[in-house]
């Protein structure tokens, strides 16, 4: 018998409808983030629903090391990817491959499921700037904090105007 065999397969990760992985909500200004997988997993994955109240979204940024998967639930989501524009209603799922920039808005109210390939410090990420208590918008544009977490800040938010 091989090694791969003896060992146990990972147990499958089941929430409920409306469930956040070990209760864990976090609000950031404009909307609420529900951390659905955490890490760690075998699946080096963190996937995240972000509930818009309103419209906005985080500033332009790549990431060095995730692929950023994002699957629209509610409301409009318009992209940037690269050179390459998109304009997301609900069901429509969008690929932002690690080393592109990118940047995204909710239009108004909203809710997308956005998942972190490999989780990186994407966690970590979201958990220090939900953590500063002071609510802003979307995560602050400071360089030297996306650095820290795995990504490069390159602009200000998507304009909805």
């Amino acid at each position: 018998m091989t090694e791969a065999r003896r060992s146990d397969p990972p147990p499958a990760l089941f929430l409920a409808a409306g469930a956040a992985a070990a209760g864990e909500v976090h609000q950031l200004g404009i909307s609420t983030l529900t951390f659905k997988v955490t890490t760690p997993n075998a699946s080096n994955l963190f996937v995240l629903e972000n509930h818009f109240r309103t419209g906005g979204g985080p500033p332009r940024h790549l990431h060095y090391d995730q692929e950023e998967w994002f699957y629209v639930l509610a409301g409009t989501f318009l992209f940037e990817v690269g050179l390459q524009r998109y304009s997301l209603e609900p069901g429509a799922c969008l690929l932002a491959p690690r080393g592109v920039p990118h940047v995204w808005a909710c239009t108004g109210e909203g809710r997308i499921l956005i998942a972190f390939l490999p989780a990186g410090k994407m966690e970590a990420f979201f958990r220090a700037v939900t953590a500063r208590g002071e609510a802003p918008a979307m995560p602050p544009q400071e360089a030297a904090l996306w650095r820290a977490h795995g990504m490069e800040l390159l602009g200000p938010p998507l304009p909805l105007a």
